[in-house]
């Protein structure tokens, strides 16, 4: 049987609906980092979601190839994850006045034996197999410019979260919830503050993806930049907006 994060790991994955905290430990993903409405067709969201899954599937398909990483096992695919922030303060998904502000994280995580060497591996591979994506993989060890892959590993430390089931426009609803718990435990939400960079850039400054990234590329400890976090346990794709399932999770510290 595949090895599936999902199942072993529900305190992380299926949470319930009603909101609790968790102790997120040190993971490793594939991260692009970009700007923009998620729902624009062709868009830079969708776009980096091409990328991330290609690479992913990559590594997970090396079974079928003559070179697998060392340590590999076969595994399901985790799902796919976005950082999100958007205007000046601490945004925390409750409200999204415009979409074409949002600044994003998207993320899907990678078994641990995915190294930096196994990254670089894994976007020639991609860049061979499909060649519209070869110019977004070639830097990727670079610059780290917008929508460039970056392999990064953080941990969230402690946090709140809550499953939300349905479409996502609903979520402020669950997010009242959420933060409305994390009041009552007397918890400080940890977002960080800070325009169109979590790094502190003004909102009407420039993105800096590559400092973005490499403020969450924090070696498997808490990095100093802390996000609004929803976790996708359903494709849109295939599911009703009613059937969706998402975690929204937020970090927090003690009073």
């Amino acid at each position: 049987m595949p090895f599936d994060f999902k199942k072993e790991y529900k305190d992380l994955y299926l949470p319930k609906r009603k909101a609790s905290v968790v102790e997120v430990p040190p993971m490793t993903f594939f991260a692009v980092a970009g700007t923009g409405d998620p729902n624009e067709p062709d868009g830079a969201y969708s776009k980096a979601l091409e990328l991330l899954y290609g690479l992913s599937y990559t590594v997970k398909m090396s079974k079928m190839g003559a070179w697998q990483p060392e340590g590999y096992f076969d595994y399901v695919v985790p799902p796919l994850e976005g950082l999100w922030w958007a205007g000046v303060g601490a945004f925390d998904g409750a409200s999204v006045a415009d979409k074409n502000a949002l600044s994003w994280v998207s993320l899907i995580r990678q078994p641990d034996f995915v190294t930096s060497e196994v990254f670089v591996w894994v976007c020639a591979e991609l860049a061979k197999k499909k060649p519209a994506l070869a110019e977004a993989c070639e830097p990727a060890l670079g610059g780290h410019a917008e929508g460039v892959p970056r392999l990064v590993r953080f941990a969230e430390g402690p946090c709140v979260q809550i499953m939300h089931c349905g479409p996502y426009d609903d979520e402020p609803e669950t997010i009242a919830k959420l933060t409305a718990y994390t009041q009552d435990e007397k918890l400080i939400c940890d977002i960080a503050e800070g325009g169109e960079s979590p790094e502190g850039h003004a909102a009407t400054g420039a993105f800096d993806a590559a400092a973005v990234l490499a403020a969450l590329d924090a070696n498997g400890a808490v990095p100093t930049v802390r996000l609004h976090h929803e976790i996708y346990l359903g494709d849109p794709r295939r599911t009703r907006p009613e059937n969706l399932k998402t975690v929204i999770r937020h970090p927090v510290r003690r009073a």
